[in-house]
């Protein structure tokens, strides 16, 4: 995940642009679907992980609409279907 991030990111401290958040919330996202196929009736974890796919799904649009290059590069790199 460290790669994935050190990829994508804009310069050496970049945490807060649009990308590296997306990398983040894709890797939260990948945890929380293994804890959900292992504890089925954990409703907490199941709302977090609906945040966390909503909050992932207004940045890619974000990208889309203001830095679709940016955009292409983050679905590549991630390994990401839109």
């Amino acid at each position: 995940m460290k790669k994935n991030i050190t990829d994508i990111s804009l310069h050496e401290k970049d945490t807060g642009s649009s990308e590296v958040q997306i990398a983040l919330l894709t890797g939260k996202i990948e945890t929380l679907s293994k804890h959900m196929k292992q504890y089925k009736k954990d409703k907490h974890s199941s709302v977090g992980l609906l945040k966390a796919v909503n909050k992932r799904k207004k940045l890619l649009n974000y990208l889309k609409k203001n830095k679709i290059e940016s955009y292409k590069n983050i679905l590549t790199k991630l390994n990401l279907r839109k």
